[in-house]
């Protein structure tokens, strides 16, 4: 019998969506995320700043794709990424975490702060004419990357989160969805068997989902996989799987280094600083925009003062160096946190007093000293240099963020005399006359991404007698006469050591990281505070 027979069936199958999400119920993870090319507002920076891509938002389906165009758009080059995530697709997440490793990125945990133009605004023309559509400055303070956003963050090459930054894992939530799917199928009838000619999906129909959070053999395979991929130890994948759902477990620093998620334990600076574009060679990410017609002012930077003695270097646009007590404030250290002294400014002959009367105010207590200066008086140098070797002092070069307030503006007030603050390698700077200061510290530190630059300064034959009572080698004189005064030479790490001007190659977290306090015997500037005195102050826990 021949002939053409049409049947419907029906049939319900099941497939899965992974997520890891921050609540039991499907949460709102806020905006989709949105990648952004910035070039820093550095002041100063230009022509030749650093960029960077901003990706700020919630991981979906669609993301990858978005990432995709954006970096098409790059022609090759390479930026750093900066994200700030709460999180979402698992899928998704990994295709990202491929897309950063197969174009070679670095990542960090940051925001961005747009200056003029924003993401979101229409038809903005502000910064027309200039080079770039959004210019801004990226910070580690409070950005997050959360549940799903640590496997898109594995696939950087150079990996950082700074200690302001957070960054936290959980179960993933797989969410099984089943659809009724209806069929014509069209057969016929040869010699009493049915032989199939086509079958057509006509009909798709929700049939309902369900949600689980044990993580499958097949998945937790998978993400075992990738993270092997990807060189990250699978403690990572051991803390998901223990950590529930409903909550968010906060990787400390210490643990992301060992787990090798981390490549260091820098933040953000280390991708975007300004200073990235000073070194030889520059930075990757680093593009010269020549000055507008007309507005070559804007562009040109100061060139700073002759000398008026061949000892002394001055710079009007930076104040004598001030001296500030300042303490660290993390829920990595809280209630015993790390505390310093914070050296900025240029070095002048009245320098060493002031730390003298810094000094006096804490007695006994050995505190480092993280000083950033561009150099200035000799003598000064001279006289604070043997002052903190005096007083058995640690030195390293780094910057001091303030947090809350700033110590020299006016409604400044430091509760007990200590600010609030954070150390930031990759913006230091010690030129000049401020390698003889650091000379002076008992242990020495200058990171790789802080800036240490010398050039000859006159004084020789005190600075020689000096520098032998500190036990630094005659190399790093000679470096200094090989420089004139009008120019200056930037000392890579190695030699740095080489002659004996520091004593280590790490940098300034050595002595102001939030984790040190929890090391045995435990760092002299630790000091604990009272519980109450933590909550009223610390800021609020993501």
């Amino acid at each position: 019998m021949l002939g053409l027979i049409c049947l419907a069936s029906f049939l319900v199958i099941e497939h899965a969506a992974f997520a890891a999400n921050t609540k039991k119920s499907a949460p709102d993870l806020g905006p989709t995320m949105r990648f952004v090319v910035v070039r820093s507002s550095a002041p100063g920076c230009e022509p030749t700043c650093p960029e960077w891509i901003s990706a700020e938002g919630s991981i979906e389906a669609g993301t990858p794709a978005l990432f995709k165009r954006t970096l098409k758009g790059l022609g090759g080059r390479k930026l750093p990424v900066v994200v700030d995530s709460p999180g979402g697709n698992v899928e998704a997440a990994l295709a990202l975490g491929r897309l950063l490793r197969k174009n070679k990125l670095d990542i960090a945990v940051g925001k961005t702060q747009f200056t003029g133009c924003q993401p979101d605004a229409k038809d903005c023309k502000e910064k027309d004419g200039k080079g770039a559509r959004y210019f801004g400055n990226a910070y580690a303070d409070g950005a997050i990357c959360n549940s799903a956003c640590p496997l898109m963050f594995a696939g950087g090459i150079r990996r950082v989160v700074g200690q302001w930054a957070h960054l936290g894992v959980h179960q993933i939530t797989t969410t099984y969805i089943r659809t009724k799917l209806q069929y014509r199928t069209t057969y016929r009838v040869v010699r009493g068997k049915k032989k199939i000619l086509s079958k057509k999906i006509v009909g798709r129909k929700n049939a309902g989902s369900y949600k689980t959070y044990e993580m499958s053999k097949s998945v937790e395979k998978r993400l075992a996989a990738y993270l092997n991929e990807m060189g990250v130890g699978q403690a990572v994948l051991e803390t998901m799987k223990n950590t529930p759902a409903s909550t968010i477990q906060q990787l400390t620093p210490y643990d992301m280094l060992q787990t090798k998620l981390v490549t260091s334990l820098d933040a953000v600076d280390l991708l975007t600083a300004a200073t990235l574009c000073n070194t030889d060679p520059v930075a990757a990410n680093c593009r010269e925009i020549p000055a507008p017609a007309g507005d070559v002012v804007a562009y040109a930077k100061p060139a700073p003062a002759a000398p008026a003695e061949p000892e002394t270097v001055h710079r009007a646009d930076i104040g004598d160096m001030r001296f500030a007590l300042v303490r660290g404030r993390s829920f990595l250290c809280d209630p015993n946190c790390p505390e310093w002294i914070s050296a900025e400014g240029m070095i002048s002959a009245q320098t060493p007093e002031r730390l003298r009367q810094l000094l006096d105010t804490i007695g006994d207590r050995r505190l480092p000293v993280v000083i950033n200066s561009p150099g200035g008086d000799v003598l000064g140098a001279l006289a604070a240099g043997k002052l903190i070797r005096e007083r058995k002092l640690d030195v390293a070069v780094a910057r001091t963020d303030f947090i809350g307030c700033e110590p020299d503006k006016a409604d400044c007030t430091a509760e007990d005399g200590v600010y609030v603050g954070l150390t930031i390698d990759a913006s230091g700077e010690c030129g000049a006359a401020c390698p003889i200061m650091l000379a002076g510290g008992v242990r020495r530190l200058v990171g790789p991404r802080a800036q240490l630059t010398v050039h000859s300064m006159g004084l020789e034959q005190r600075v020689k007698t000096y520098l032998k009572d500190m036990a630094v080698g005659p190399g790093l004189l000679v470096a200094m006469r090989s420089v004139p005064a009008s120019r200056h030479r930037q000392l890579e790490p190695e030699m740095m050591l080489k002659v004996g001007l520091t004593t280590g190659l790490e940098s300034a977290d050595e002595f102001t990281g939030p984790t040190i306090c929890k090391s045995e015997p435990m760092p002299e500037n630790c000091r604990v505070v009272s519980t109450s005195e933590v909550q009223a102050d610390a800021p609020v826990k993501l």
